[in-house]
């Protein structure tokens, strides 16, 4: 398995969907539905990347990154923003929260592996 990817979405269906993408291009996947357990995990885990849902339920998505990013041990970790619910603005709210990229649902899966192959690529 190759390089692990944080899928943060409270959404079942669409986790499993993410996780079906990026483990057919060799990236192993963990999961978290909220962003309180998302940072827990990408401090026990260490994620190689972070798809953060940005409207979750509590913490949203972006407060999330920002806490993320204001970490030293987990600052460097890329964030891809995705949201249902796109609107003018917010993927320059995302990336002012310290997302490294932004895409919107419905995911277009040849567009995300783009981003996330660029973010993290795997070994030869």
């Amino acid at each position: 398995m190759g390089q692990t990817v944080l899928v943060v979405d409270d959404n079942a269906l669409n986790r499993e969907l993410l996780r079906l993408v990026l483990e057919q291009q060799g990236y192993g996947v963990v999961e978290a539905k909220t962003a309180e357990d998302a940072l827990t995990m990408i401090r026990e885990t260490r994620p190689a990347l972070v798809l953060m849902d940005c409207h979750l339920p509590g913490m949203d998505g972006l407060t999330a990154t920002r806490e993320l990013k204001g970490i030293e041990a987990t600052c460097g970790i890329p964030v891809v923003a995705v949201t249902a619910h796109a609107m003018p603005g917010d993927r320059d709210r995302a990336l002012a929260a310290g997302c490294n990229e932004y895409i919107s649902k419905p995911v277009d899966f040849s567009r995300l592996i783009d981003i996330v192959s660029k973010l993290v690529p795997q070994s030869p």
